[in-house]
Order: C-alpha cells, then sequence, then structure tokens
C-alpha cells in the first residue's frame, strides 16, 4: 500500500505525469478541490471558509470561533479516511497535511522555471500571456503561504519533498517513471508497520478533529492507544482547561489513555479577572479613529472580548454580508456613509444585529433617531470599558433569547 502526494507548479506539465503513474499503480488520484469538497459535505463547511484557509486569509472572529483550526483538522480527516483505502494519489497541495510520521508516503514536487512555465501555457495551452503570468502568480501565491503556515519554509523548498521532478530536464514518462521506482522502494516496509501507521493516522486526525473545538495551540501524538496532547498557548484555569481536553479526547474509540504536557509557547494567565463571559460574541467595531478603536479592542480583549475592525460605514456593510456578525459596536460621525444609515440599513438586512452606538458627538435628539430605528443602546465617549462590557452582555442575552439561548 502506497501513498504518493504529487505537487506542481501551474503550467508545468504535471498531469500526464500523474495520468501516468495513477494508470501504473492502479491508483485513483484525489485533488485538493476533491478533499475540500468532501469536508464541505461531511462537516457543513462553507466552501469560502475552506478557500480562505486555504489561500491564508483572515478568518474573521476565529479567535472564538476556531474556524481555522477546524479546517485544517477536517481536512486531515478527510485525508486519513482516503489513505486507509489503499493505494492513493493526493494532488495538489493538501497533501502537505500527512504527517512526517507516516514513512510509506512519497512526496513528489513537478516544477521547472517560470519562463518555461509561461511559454508553455502560452504555446501548448493557447492562452494570452497576460493570464499565463495571472495564473502564475496567483497559484505560487497561494502554494507559498500554505507552506508557508505550515513549515514556515518556501512552497519549492527541496526539503518539502522526497523527489523533485524539473520538467525541462525529465518528460512525462520519464518522471512517472523515477516516481514508480522510488514508490517499489516503499513497499519493503513492513505491511504490519504500515497498517499501525494508517491506524494511528486515523485516531490522530479524530482526534484533532475534537481538539479544533476547544480552542487553537493544541496539538497531538498517539502511541499507541494513548493520547499525548500538548498545549502550546496561553491557558486561564490550567487544571480545568487540561481536565476538558481530557474528557473529550478520552470518549474517542481506540484510545484508552490521555496525557496533556506544556509546549514552548504555553504560559499561565496570572491576572483575576472579574469576567466570566464565555460565549462567544462575534463583535464588529465600527470608528473612522483608529487609535481610539484599536485600544478599544484591546481594552475588550483584556477581558475576553475578541472583536473585528472596520474604519467606516461601507466597510460594515460589506463586513456584515461575507461573516456572521452578532453585535455591532457603531460610531455616528464617519464620512461617506455616517452610523445613521448604516444602522437603518443593518437594521432593514440584518436585523438579528444588535448595534449598540457608541459616540462622542450625540445630542438627545441623535439617541431618539438611533433608538427608534432599532439600536439596543446608545452610549457616549469616553467609552467606560464596564459599561460596554455589560451592554454587551445584555445585548447576547436578548440574542440568546430570541435564539433558544443557542447563540454563538
Amino acid at each position: 500500500m502506497s501513498i504518493i502526494t504529487i505537487t506542481n507548479g501551474i503550467y508545468s506539465n504535471a498531469e500526464e505525469t500523474v495520468n501516468l503513474v495513477s494508470k501504473k499503480t492502479n491508483s485513483p488520484i484525489i485533488t485538493d478541490e476533491q478533499i475540500l469538497e468532501k469536508v464541505h459535505e461531511n462537516f457543513n463547511v462553507k466552501m469560502t471558509t475552506l478557500h480562505k484557509v486555504l489561500d491564508n486569509q483572515n478568518i474573521a472572529f476565529n479567535d472564538f470561533t476556531h474556524e481555522r483550526e477546524k479546517c485544517l483538522a477536517y481536512m486531515k480527516k478527510i485525508i486519513a479516511d482516503y489513505a486507509c483505502q489503499g493505494d492513493i494519489i493526493f494532488h495538489g497541495i493538501i497533501g502537505h497535511l500527512i504527517p512526517k510520521q507516516i514513512t510509506h508516503v512519497l512526496k513528489v514536487l513537478i516544477i521547472t522555471d517560470k519562463p518555461a512555465r509561461i511559454e508553455h501555457g502560452i504555446n501548448n495551452l493557447g492562452l494570452l500571456e497576460n493570464q499565463v503570468v495571472s495564473n502564475i502568480d496567483k497559484f505560487d501565491k497561494r502554494a507559498i503561504l500554505w507552506t508557508n503556515c505550515l513549515f514556515n519554509k518556501k512552497a519549492w523548498a527541496p526539503s518539502l519533498y522526497d523527489m523533485v521532478l524539473p520538467t525541462d530536464k525529465f518528460n512525462p514518462g520519464e518522471s512517472a517513471q523515477l516516481i514508480l521506482e522510488n514508490v517499489e522502494k516503499l513497499l519493503f516496509n513492513e505491511e504490519e508497520l504500515i497498517q499501525k501507521e494508517l491506524k494511528s493516522l486515523g485516531i490522530t486526525s479524530d482526534i484533532e478533529v475534537v481538539l479544533s473545538s476547544i480552542g487553537q495551540g493544541l496539538s497531538v501524538e498517539t502511541k499507541g492507544e494513548h493520547a499525548v496532547v500538548t498545549i502550546d498557548k496561553k491557558v486561564m484555569m490550567l487544571g480545568s482547561f487540561q481536565q476538558k481536553i481530557i474528557q473529550a479526547v478520552e470518549k474517542l474509540p481506540g484510545i484508552s489513555t490521555v496525557e496533556t504536557i506544556l509546549g514552548k509557547k504555553y504560559y499561565s494567565d496570572t491576572i483575576i479577572r472579574n469576567y466570566e463571559f464565555e460565549t462567544p460574541l462575534r463583535i464588529l467595531l465600527v470608528d473612522d479613529e483608529k487609535e481610539f478603536v484599536h485600544t478599544l479592542s484591546e481594552r475588550l480583549k483584556m477581558r475576553q472580548f475578541t472583536s473585528e475592525i472596520v474604519y467606516n460605514g461601507q466597510e460594515a456593510l460589506d463586513f456584515t454580508k461575507e461573516e456572521d456578525t452578532q453585535v455591532m459596536v457603531l460610531d455616528l460621525k464617519m464620512p461617506d456613509i455616517d452610523g445613521f444609515e448604516v444602522l437603518e440599513k443593518i437594521k432593514q438586512t440584518n436585523p438579528e444585529i444588535e448595534v449598540i452606538i457608541l459616540t462622542g458627538h450625540g445630542t438627545k435628539q441623535d439617541k431618539k433617531t438611533c433608538m427608534d430605528l432599532g439600536a439596543f443602546a446608545y452610549l457616549q465617549k469616553p467609552a467606560d470599558i464596564d459599561l460596554l462590557t455589560e451592554t454587551m452582555k445584555k445585548a447576547y442575552a436578548k440574542i440568546a433569547a430570541r435564539e433558544g439561548g443557542s447563540a454563538s
């Protein structure tokens, strides 16, 4: 049983090689898009979110939702499911998620220099030069961001691969033959070892799915039926956090004991806080005073309220179209689209968003207008942080009551 991952630069003429290897080994080809589709189907994740993760783009409210960590765990789970089915070829960049502990994997890079790729796109595929260059830049950027995120290495770094096949030196047939020769070497691994590794891959991927819902900065290694979870982040109430991990992981089949250890990036939060607000709020701060709004965001973060920031009304409207938002803290005096117009439009398009007005220039008439338009509360700058957080909690209570206590 063999697993082959083949990564290539776009317009490197890799497809013919991949198809030849698939035919010779009778192995199905699984592309990145197929993996994403499986994650979408099995875990009900938006394709737009998955592509953001693959492109290393910002995921709004990720500190609370852990969407990035969940998506990566789901991808690993799908890879593990495919790998356990038999001989397989992963064609794309997601195959990099296969852990190095799996020894019967052949990692291949098919690449050539950019001028040759441009020439191939123009002469062999009949594309316009500007389109070819644009496609190469976009493709390479995704690959670079992906491997930099996973390994802090460049996409085409030879150390990430067992074989690097330059297409200016090897034609598809020769490349396929070299891959097949190296696959044969993998088959010398004992079948018992391969099955043990695949079982470990499956169990580890199940644990990572569970851990992704608990939080960031968690990794796991399995040794038989024993799981070792490393905590590599700031943690409040370490003992309770460790117990939460152990209880969640030990429920999984194939696991008999769970151990937690502290990683190099762990440190304990010794600040005693009076804010017991564990349910995540998706908070959007809207204010054109950048210094003020960043300071406000930091003060909220110290109280376990994580927020996203935009600097004008149009950005606020665009943001709420794309991202689930629960509470908006909105300034009134902004250029172009002011807070009154934003509030009115939000209540027309997203009435479930609770809007807290926070302004330094308001009048009694402004307050009346905002409340008539559907604002949840009207507060004055400078913001009393305790009053603001209490108002946010009340906004959440309203959301929870409306949604039957399930707002999250």
